[in-house]
């Protein structure tokens, strides 16, 4: 009968020592965890690779690639941020990237005529499906705060919208759920800083949305903590009555929150396809394949700070990029369907490291003028 106290001893043991672990420490006990798992793994489906082998993977173009590969989440995330912080819950962010890019290739191809497309016309391409996504956030913002639907269902059918909406138009433009190829936006590259060993391949001679996306990371840090809209964002989602007091229309807040949401997810979305895959895919559950509600999970994993929630969508698009260099790994072949699932293990031992993300207290929570 004793060994029932002392247990439940030891695990409160265990729980005060955890929640007095910062946030950081936990981050690197779940790092290594993932170290662990990806060790795990290459030695069982590949048993015999060499250590150096493995580690060679991690060259300049596998950060190349995995910058590109986080374009659709990191934006989609930092949108994400600015819509819930506001105090309204946008889930609809996969439904946004899939309609920006659809949309950003459809115009490209009908603007170019079925052509090759100049840089000028990829451009269009881009800012069209940026705008499609922001009529859509707009829409979405009109159901949620002027007529108070439910949050969720609402961001359910933003993503079923798109899901639905993205395939069918192109089957009706191309004859299929798989888009024509388009022309893709041209690297820009940085006299002389492009020569700077490591960086400069990464960041001065890059993708445009690359270099935009990083930027976008950097602005919305500032926007958020350093300017009077990032702190009436903040109240509008924490204490709407105590900015309604002071003058400010919560309503109109929040537009921009949710608004902000469809422009950032439209270049993630939009980027995807002009910057780096060239062509919609509207199969299975197409090409944006889970994005949006992984950018939910880094803002999350980032508790609403850009930079955080950057790293995190990074560190999931770094695992992806992995895993398909570990697939290419010319020694005993692994199995392709456990290899692809090391991502998504791996960010679930992170989350659960990392620890209680607060959520602000009014998100979810319709408002009105005068309400106490």
């Amino acid at each position: 009968m004793s060994s029932a106290p002392a247990a439940s001893g030891g695990l409160e043991t265990i729980y005060e020592w955890y929640e007095k672990v910062g946030r950081i420490p936990r981050l690197v006990i779940g790092s290594l965890l993932v170290a662990a798992v990806f060790g795990a793994v290459i030695n069982v489906t590949m048993p015999g690779t060499r250590a150096s082998t493995v580690v060679g993977i991690f060259d300049t173009s596998f950060v190349e690639s995995t910058l590109r590969i986080a374009v659709p989440i990191v934006f989609a995330g930092l949108g994400g941020i600015f819509a819930e912080k506001s105090g309204v819950i946008n889930i609809g962010l996969e439904g946004l990237l899939i309609i920006s890019a659809f949309t950003a290739v459809a115009v490209t191809h009908l603007v170019s005529g079925g052509s090759a497309a100049s840089q000028s016309t990829v451009w269009i391409g881009l800012f069209a499906g940026v705008l499609a996504s922001t009529l859509l956030a707009l829409v979405f913002a009109v159901l949620v705060i002027e007529f108070r639907a439910d949050q969720i269902i609402a961001g359910l059918a933003v993503w079923l919208v798109g899901l639905g909406l993205g395939p069918f138009l192109s089957i009706v433009i191309w004859g299929s759920v798989n888009s024509a190829s388009i022309s893709t936006l041209n690297t820009v590259t940085v006299p002389g800083l492009s020569q700077i060993p490591v960086l400069g391949p990464i960041v001065f001679d890059a993708s445009p949305i690359v270099i935009l996306m990083l930027v976008t990371i950097v602005a919305s840090w500032f926007v958020l903590n350093h300017t009077s809209f990032g702190r009436w964002i903040e109240a509008s989602g924490e204490n709407p009555s105590a900015l309604d007091t002071a003058g400010v229309d919560v309503h109109r807040v929040r537009y921009v929150g949710v608004i902000l949401s469809g422009v950032l997810s439209g270049f993630g979305g939009a980027g995807l396809v002009v910057g780096r895959a060239g062509r919609f895919i509207g199969s299975g559950q197409t090409m944006i394949a889970g994005d949006g509600f992984i950018a939910i999970t880094t803002y999350l994993f980032g508790n609403y700070n850009p930079i955080g929630t950057a790293a995190a969508g990074i560190l999931f698009a770094g695992l992806d990029a992995l895993q398909i260099r570990l697939q290419q790994i010319a020694f005993i072949p692994a199995p392709t369907e456990l290899i692809r699932l090391v991502p998504y293990v791996s960010v679930i031992i992170v989350l659960a490291f990392v620890g209680y993300t607060r959520v602000p207290s009014e998100a979810g929570e319709h408002y009105e003028s005068g309400e106490e």
